[in-house]
């Protein structure tokens, strides 16, 4: 009693060790992105600055570019790509599930592959764009590469062949219901867990991408994610930075930019939302990745 009483003490505090050098990062990112940029740049990030500024996101907000109007890009596409996303890998993985589907092992061998091999960039660009016409379109940041996602759907598999008795299967099959009825009522109730993790999985990656919206979103900016207006307007800082000694009252424009602090104020406008979701999945999450087998 008393080793396992030391080694969960031992456990503990590798563990707050491990989440406090976690922390740390965000919590300095956040207090920078609240300090004056000119004392940012002279005395360096600090826990405890001398002087605090709301500039950095002042800028961002009254900015030309509505961060408005793409939050709401990025909560809808965030939102109907999850759901899309958690359908489509659920159906799939209880039906591969099931030992006895015709051409499982041909399906499961497509699904692994492309976890593996993939046509590139250039093939897709033009698959998406001369077959399916999706460029400056709102298809354009939801299917390209994230419908569906072949590691979710084997995790998912696993699940359900681990984790899902099949005792209450059969004792739903005898009662007279179907496969569609077993799945609404039996295996989607008690798989709360792995539900939330793949939603958790697929709306940070919705959340975070800029790639799509970077390569299909040429023209129209009103369809720009968080991600994509951010990433533009670094661009835009950089290219005025770059430029200012040739550029007409480019210097004094640049002076009123808060380079160091607003960097800092992008970071925590991007990662809030998943900082704010995550404590309410955070138990699925954790049951979710852990729970195997047949348990009682």
């Amino acid at each position: 009693m008393k080793d396992e009483k030391k080694f969960q003490i031992l456990a503990h505090a590798v563990l707050i060790l491990l989440s406090v050098c976690a922390i740390l990062p965000m919590a300095l990112m956040i207090i920078s992105s609240f300090t004056d940029n000119d004392l940012l740049i002279a005395e360096g990030y600090k826990f405890l600055p001398s002087k605090w500024s709301v500039y950095a996101y002042e800028y961002i907000f009254s900015t030309g570019n509505s961060v408005v109007r793409a939050y709401g890009v990025s909560v809808l596409l965030t939102l109907v790509g999850t759901l899309l996303s958690l359908s489509i890998t659920t159906m799939l993985a209880y039906a591969i599930s099931k030992p006895d589907i015709p051409g499982k092992g041909i399906i499961t061998f497509f699904i692994v592959f492309s976890m593996l091999f993939n046509g590139g960039l250039v093939p897709t660009y033009m698959i998406y764009t001369n077959v399916f016409s999706i460029k400056n379109t709102f298809a354009a940041l939801l299917i390209p590469g994230l419908l569906m996602n072949a590691f979710n759907i084997m995790l998912m598999k696993s699940y359900f062949v681990s984790s899902i008795p099949a005792e209450i299967l059969d004792a739903a099959y005898i009662d007279g219901a179907g496969e569609t009825v077993t799945f609404l009522r039996i295996v989607i109730p008690l798989s709360k867990p792995i539900l939330a993790t793949i939603a958790l999985f697929a709306g940070i990656a919705y959340w975070n991408d800029w790639m799509n919206g970077y390569i299909y979103i040429t023209k129209r900016t009103d369809l720009y994610s968080v991600q994509n207006l951010l990433n533009r307007m670094m661009q835009n800082i950089q290219f005025l930075s770059q430029s200012s000694s040739n550029v007409q009252n480019a210097t004094a424009g640049l002076a009123a930019i808060p380079l160091a602090s607003v960097r800092m104020a992008m970071a925590a406008v991007g990662i809030l939302p998943i900082l704010v979701m995550y404590p309410f999945v955070q138990k699925y999450f954790v049951k979710g990745i852990t729970l195997g087998g047949v348990k009682g």
